[in-house]
């Protein structure tokens, strides 16, 4: 039987004007670091306003630079433990 240890939440908040939306994501991790990412999406000029689709693009991105960021802090993390250059997490 699995047990949950942990839980993870994800904060994003989101700046929309008429043409652009900014998504910013914050995660505390456990260990009492914080990782922050960005994301934003640009409304084309001939596309009509859908300013959840604006959100869900920016926040895929800052999503996806917040999964890099954190891979990259892993794969410190067990090179320092191991005291050997690892291959890169991906």
């Amino acid at each position: 039987m699995m047990h949950t240890a942990v839980g993870w939440h994800v904060d994003l908040q989101f700046e929309e004007d008429s043409t652009r939306t900014r998504a910013a994501a914050l995660v505390r991790l456990p260990d009492g670091t914080e990782v922050r990412a960005h994301g934003y999406a640009s409304r084309h000029p001939s596309d009509k306003s859908q300013p959840r689709v604006g959100e869900e693009i920016a926040g895929a991105r800052a999503l996806n630079e917040m999964a890099m960021k954190m891979l990259t802090k892993a794969h410190d993390e067990i090179d320092e433990a191991s005291g050997r250059t690892s291959h890169p997490l991906t």
